[in-house]
């Protein structure tokens, strides 16, 4: 998520593109560990205390993988300016696709968390953690759904481009988590959690950054939220 850059603020038609692909580069790395998951549940492995639990019920993890990477990919094509302005038509369609991923991962994210057996380091906090951040994915794909239904397109924006943030999630604390686990060990709880919560709130934070930008007219002050909703199209 770090590698999002503002799309309002770039127009040349190459720079409008470096954000899609730093998201994308950013998701390969989850969807790269989620394709070795399925490669092993179709092969003949051994189980481990690693795999068992995936192996014992495979159909919440194959999900998950499925519905994150339609999400993280497609999703990030949707931080084209020109592929929502001036191709409405697709950004409609893929929309159809994103929204229904963002939720199917959000809802086998959070069963996962919930009933698969817990590895060495995954405590309950982060197990809350999961659950928490996986309720306000669902809430921010509610809250965009709702916002396009009345036709007010900054909210939507706004809405979905969270509901990315912490569905990218992943991609982050697997770069957060490599000096934590030289550190202080793969399996050490406490920085585990710590760091796992931090990707999520750096994410989100960027985000926030990103719509701020959007949102801001060329004088620098921003616009009261009523009248911004009120622009509509005129942004997106």
């Amino acid at each position: 998520m770090t590698a999002i850059a503002s799309p309002g603020a770039v127009r040349g038609p190459r720079g409008q593109w470096l954000a899609p692909t730093g998201l994308i580069l950013l998701a390969l790395i989850p969807i790269l560990a989620g394709g070795m998951r399925l490669t092993e549940l179709t092969g003949n492995v051994v189980p481990t205390a690693a795999n068992a639990r995936f192996l014992d019920s495979p159909i919440p993890v194959v999900t998950h993988i499925a519905s994150v990477t339609i999400f993280s990919l497609l999703g990030a094509f949707q931080f084209v300016p020109a592929l929502r302005r001036r191709k409405a038509r697709w950004h409609r369609w893929a929309g159809r696709i994103v929204i229904p991923a963002a939720l199917v991962a959000a809802l086998s994210g959070m069963w996962m968390a919930a009933f698969y057996p817990h590895p060495v380091g995954d405590g309950p906090v982060l197990i809350a953690l999961r659950l928490i951040f996986g309720a306000a994915m669902i809430a921010c794909v509610v809250l965009g759904i709702r916002s396009i239904a009345k036709r007010e397109f900054v909210a939507h924006s706004v809405w979905m481009t969270r509901a990315y943030a912490i569905g990218i999630g992943a991609g982050t604390q697997a770069v957060v988590l490599i000096p934590g686990s030289i550190i202080f060990g793969s399996t050490h709880e406490l920085s585990r959690t710590t760091l796992m919560g931090l990707a999520w709130v750096i994410n989100l934070a960027v985000a926030e950054l990103v719509i701020r930008r959007r949102t801001q007219p060329k004088g620098g002050r921003l616009l009261p939220t009523h009248f911004v909703l009120r622009l509509g199209q005129r942004y997106f």
